[in-house]
């Protein structure tokens, strides 16, 4: 099958783009202009330049394909860069669902969010507004929601890669969030890091497969760690007997974040404490049995790449 990939130059496009490669598919990908360097196995995918604002570009990019994967997604927005949530998010699913009903596309599959919701923050807001596009557009379609994704980044921004670089190699104590008052919670909220592996044979399963149209599957790892265990695990698995961490009052940490929020240097904003506070776990975790996955856990063993970074 041909399969049309938006987003697909980026950290998880590469592993779903080896997934659809082995399940004997054709990607065809939409390349921005000057991030042809970016495509994974450019040899074996049909690229097609342009960018998702241009709805000529995503037409082309569509035409004959037999699904349509979205992944673009953005951690935090710059608006003065024209880097927004609304328009990564939102308004470029708006228009690929557009080009996906105009071309005849079969099946939309959406890289959602774990955790998404109406009214909550900005990311959460616009990843649910795009649920809600993809399900009212007549297409078949299928959404999965992954947790925080973890995995050899390959070169790629990448949760366990991020957190190794700002909080667990520099010489400060890693900061513990708690909410309120109570600094018992301090750092108790949990994650149930996936491996982006099993993300990427998800999504290629899912490809042509009745159990996944109209359903929304939440694509979680088979343990759920707290903050603090993680980022543990992460000092032990880049090569440091242990860490030192200190209880961080989130509230405190906002209010230095409103300021500084638009720097890219600083390390965190308000809506990313927000979510990290609410915790990122599953209970549905049906998606690895309709597509016979079986998870990697997150474990020193599974972060072996953080020796490299």
């Amino acid at each position: 099958m041909n399969i049309s990939i938006i987003g697909g130059t980026g950290f998880v496009g590469s592993y779903i783009i080896d997934a659809l490669l082995a399940a004997g598919h054709t990607p065809h990908v939409l390349v921005r202009p000057g991030s042809e360097h970016k495509l994974h196995q450019a040899q074996r995918c049909v690229p097609f330049p342009g960018d998702i604002a241009a709805p000529a570009a995503l037409d082309r990019c569509l035409q004959g394909a037999d699904a349509v994967i979205y992944l673009i997604g953005i951690l935090r927005e710059f608006p003065a860069k024209g880097i927004t949530y609304e328009e990564s998010q939102f308004r470029g699913v708006e228009r690929t669902v557009a080009a996906a009903q105009k071309q005849g596309v079969k099946h939309f599959i959406l890289m959602s969010a774990n955790g998404v919701k109406a009214g909550g923050t900005k990311y959460q807001d616009s990843k649910f507004r795009a649920e809600q596009c993809v399900q009212a557009s007549g297409l078949n379609w299928t959404i999965f929601r992954p947790s925080v994704i973890f995995g050899d980044p390959r070169g790629k921004m990448e949760f366990c890669t991020q957190l190794n670089k700002e909080l667990v190699q520099p010489p400060i104590p890693a900061p513990l969030f708690f909410g309120g008052l109570n600094f018992m919670q301090a750092g108790k909220f949990q994650m149930a890091p996936v491996h982006v592996q099993d993300v990427a044979a998800a999504f290629a399963a899912a490809v042509g497969n009745p159990a996944a149209k109209q359903h929304i599957f939440p694509l979680c790892g088979p343990v759920a760690p707290s903050w603090k265990d993680i980022i543990q695990t992460i000092a032990q698995a880049a090569g440091s007997k242990g860490k030192l961490m200190l209880p961080a009052p989130a509230d405190a940490i906002k209010l230095v974040a409103s300021v500084l929020d638009g720097q890219a240097w600083f390390p965190i904003t308000r809506d990313q404490i927000t979510m990290l506070l609410e915790g990122n776990t599953c209970a549905d975790h049906s998606a690895w049995n309709v597509f016979g996955i079986q998870p990697q856990q997150f474990a020193v063993e599974n972060l072996s790449y953080l020796r490299k970074a």
